[in-house]
């Protein structure tokens, strides 16, 4: 069998991240790459990515051209969180009959979005013989699919609360940048408002997510305003400065609502000088579920890691716009990616 053949669309951070970690995976060809930055196009790919050799593709900003001369098997999409944004790029790239895989949190459970656009997309994905999911480490993973998994010994689940609570200090520059840390509380609301930052993508769409495969029919689904958390001391990394009284990162809550109780409640917690940091799960039914990973699952490898490892679960899926309660278990390509499909 002929290896897989891979298209990179979006060569930011989390891009060259996962294309090095791609080049050292048997069974894969990286066949093209797509971004829209134009220090990047007409650049080799190796160079773009911070390798010492190049590797025969030059990065592109014409995804049509892309698709025509590689014929790949999967794209793997990584550009916009947002669901109106990506829509145009996906129609495009189902269109050539390839696979997708994005990072796009709202694309994780569309239909809360757009009903109309989720559809569209399946109904395309359907006619090209195409599968499209969204996945990553959050949503994608750990505030979600981890949950619905965890529920499978239970007999009965009364309620689920996911928490993630990062120490954001040993995260990268960008994400401590994004979540506030070292603004004044002004700066902060001001920001929120602006959307120059934002809180975490994809609460809504983890609890829906949760709902569906559950079968739960939930009243509504609360998103809290994101909150400030305010430095009680003094905390330098090697990418913010943060004064008592500053901002040193934030806080969201949202809940999955029925019969006027929460049913499931997350809560995503991420600041720099944090005492700890772990993710935890907690289901009360019959029996009580308690998981706690200690530290946080790290979002950038995770992030890369479910994006690869779920390729070969994709390619066997049946076409359409899928979910991840849709896909069998995944789990780590440990051999060559072939043997798995």
């Amino acid at each position: 069998m002929e290896k897989v053949r891979v298209v990179i669309v979006g060569i930011g951070a989390i891009g060259q991240m996962l294309t090095r970690e791609l080049l050292n995976k048997r069974g894969f060809e990286i066949v093209g790459a797509v971004d829209i930055d134009p220090k990047k196009v007409g650049r080799d790919l190796g160079e773009v990515i911070g390798l010492d050799k190049k590797l025969g593709i030059n990065v592109s900003n014409d995804i049509e051209c892309v698709l025509r001369d590689s014929r790949p098997h999967v794209v793997i999409h990584m550009t916009s969180s947002y669901l109106k944004d990506v829509y145009p790029q996906l129609l495009t790239i189902l269109k050539y009959g390839v696979n997708v895989i994005s990072s796009c949190e709202e694309l994780s459970y569309p239909y809360i979005v757009d009903r109309k656009l989720a559809e569209e997309l399946d109904s395309t994905a359907k006619r090209y013989g195409s599968t499209l999911l969204a996945t990553g480490i959050n949503p994608g993973f750990l505030m979600d699919t981890l949950a619905i998994i965890l529920t499978a010994p239970c007999i009965r689940v009364d309620s689920i609360k996911v928490t993630r609570h990062m120490n954001a200090s040993i995260r990268r520059g960008p994400f401590q940048r994004k979540i506030g840390a070292g603004l004044t509380v002004d700066d902060f609301k001001r920001k929120i408002s602006t959307k120059e930052i934002s809180g975490h993508v994809g609460l809504e769409q983890s609890i829906a997510l949760i709902a569906a495969a559950l079968k739960v029919k939930l009243d509504r689904i609360d998103v809290g305003e994101v909150q400030p958390i305010i430095s009680d001391k003094y905390v330098k990394t090697e990418y913010v400065e943060v004064n008592p009284g500053y901002v040193a990162g934030l806080r969201q809550t949202a809940q999955g609502v029925v019969d006027g109780k929460p049913f499931i409640t997350l809560d995503f917690i991420a600041y720099v000088g944090a005492s700890d940091d772990y993710d935890a799960i907690d289901i009360q039914g019959i029996p009580e579920i308690h998981e706690r990973i200690s530290p946080c699952v790290h979002g950038d490898w995770g992030t890369i890691s479910m994006l690869i490892n779920v390729i070969p679960k994709v390619m066997k899926a049946p076409p359409g716009l899928l979910t991840m309660k849709d896909i069998t278990i995944p789990h780590c390509i440990l051999s060559d990616v072939r043997d798995y499909l």
